[in-house]
């Protein structure tokens, strides 16, 4: 959307993106200060634009954490790839390695960056109205940072150092929070306050259509509060959105991974993208895409589906063709019909939806020209309307109470029949079905039901039937978290500690 366009204007400010906790230790020449910088409205959003850059590296919603996704039974390593092969396997080689080193950093860059906008934002004359919509951008954003990161490398142990917004950068290391609990808390009073800040995505213009309104708020508490184990809370804020963010299912599976619906009633949160020009955005969907793109597409071939996922489909669900080709299959690419069969795929399978751009003329400007950035016009979802729903319904089986509206309003759209008296091995399976391949990170939801130790005991297969990723070992005690990037431990001098057992 157009408002994205500003933020590649934005080489000044963006600068502040450098050190080790995305707060900047040395101004380069040129770059401005905060004092003389945080004065005007074209400042604010100048900076709060910035925050917004490095989602579009190719590492951060494209692959990035999709590693750690990559981990859960639902999709194997495509190509060879030694940190993504270790990281699945739950080899501690895959440390100090490759591109899941430099994960940490990317989110505490958008958190140095966020905390500026919050610091400064009294500084600037523009009315309360704007102040409001760019606080509470700030502090989604923040918050989002702070899940993403407090989720995959925080516990019960040690939670993830939280930096001091109200005050310049300090250039000492900063330790981690006593655990993960404290994370999360600071993020809730965080989203709390953006949700009384942000508008309604109704109230947005549509060249602001792609920046965080209050549904996402909404939702962000949700999912935060069910990893808290908050069920309570976490049903509350799913509500919310349910009842009061004006969101719905779109009728057809298919249409939420179509461009034309980015920001339709079931848009929550995405990371917008162009294939035009020198092309930004997520780049998953080409990752997904056939490694070579049958000779006419630098597709990556990296996330392949099992047939695991394959199976967990009841007959007659109609998210399975959507979601997973299998051999056989009649699909469009580059504008030509063609027939699914293996190829350069592991498994035999290709996740399928994010191939609705790739069925267009390659030229046609859907997909980037340029395979090496292969990102589409779909604006990826991190989190959409079904997985709000699919929350509350969890978040009231866990309190023995009754999720059974919910899940049927999942399943009415899959073509399936309701359920009653509905159990979490229900909403398991529903979550499974509806979020494969997605970002809400099936691994994830293994982790936190108990669930990883069996089901990576058991390998993976192929379309045929073949083992195509061997048992795993996942030790809770160790494997719950991931490893904390060592050069966050080398940098700080040893103030930032390794999980334990890595």
């Amino acid at each position: 959307m157009k408002f994205f366009n500003k933020i590649f204007l934005v080489s000044g400010i963006a600068v502040m993106l450098t050190s080790c906790l995305g707060e900047l230790d040395v101004q380069p020449e040129g770059t401005p200060t905060e004092a003389s910088f945080w004065k005007t409205e074209n400042d604010l959003i100048t900076g709060a634009n910035a925050m917004y850059k490095p989602l579009f590296n190719e590492e951060f919603y494209g692959r990035g954490l999709f590693w750690f996704i990559n981990a859960s039974d639902d999709m194997v390593t495509g190509r060879s790839r030694n940190e993504a092969d270790n990281a699945k396997n739950f080899s501690s080689n895959y440390i100090a390695a490759g591109d899941l080193e430099t994960q940490w950093n990317k989110r505490y860059n958008v958190i140095g960056v966020a905390n500026r906008v919050i610091r400064n934002i009294d500084n600037i004359q523009t009315s309360v109205a704007v102040k409001n919509k760019y606080l509470g951008e700030a502090l989604f954003m923040s918050s989002r940072m702070y899940f993403e990161l407090a989720s995959n490398y925080g516990n019960e142990k040690a939670g993830v150092p939280i930096i001091d917004r109200s005050k310049e950068p300090d250039p000492n290391p900063i330790p981690r929070a006593a655990n993960v609990k404290v994370n999360y808390d600071y993020i809730v009073a965080d989203l709390k306050k953006a949700a009384e800040l942000l508008p309604s995505q109704a109230e947005l213009p549509l060249t602001d259509y792609g920046r965080p309104h209050k549904a996402a708020a909404w939702a962000l508490l949700a999912k935060v509060y069910l990893f808290m184990k908050d069920y309570q809370n976490a049903e509350y804020w799913a509500n919310e959105v349910m009842t009061k963010g004006g969101r719905s299912l779109l009728p057809n599976f298919a249409d939420v991974f179509k461009a034309d619906n980015n920001y339709s009633t079931e848009y929550i949160w995405s990371v917008p993208g162009t294939p035009k020009f020198t092309a930004w955005g997520s780049i998953l969907p080409g990752v997904m895409l056939e490694n070579k793109g049958w000779g006419e597409y630098n597709g990556w071939g990296y996330f392949q589906p099992t047939r695991e996922l394959f199976d967990e489909y009841e007959a007659g669900d109609l998210r399975r063709s959507v979601t997973i080709l299998k051999p056989g299959d009649q699909f469009t690419f580059n504008g030509k019909p063609r027939t699914y069969q293996k190829d350069n795929s592991r498994t035999g399978y290709q996740f399928n939806k994010y191939m609705d751009a790739f069925k267009y003329d390659l030229k046609s400007g859907h997909v980037s020209a340029n395979g090496d950035y292969p990102c589409t016009d779909l604006a990826v979802p991190i989190m959409r309307y079904a997985e709000v729903i699919l929350i509350k319904a969890e978040a009231l089986i866990m309190q023995g109470k009754n999720g059974d509206i919910e899940i049927n309003m999942i399943r009415q759209r899959a073509g399936l029949a309701p359920k009653s008296n509905c159990k979490m091995a229900d909403l398991k399976h529903e979550r499974r079905c509806e979020l494969a391949g997605e970002w809400a990170d099936r691994h994830r939801d293994l982790v936190r039901w108990g669930d990883a130790q069996s089901a990576y005991a058991q390998p993976l297969h192929g379309a045929t039937g073949e083992e195509v990723w061997a048992a795993r070992n996942f030790n809770p005690a160790i494997h719950n978290v991931w490893a904390v990037p060592q050069v966050e431990i080398v940098n700080s001098n040893g103030v930032i500690k390794q999980n334990e057992g890595w």
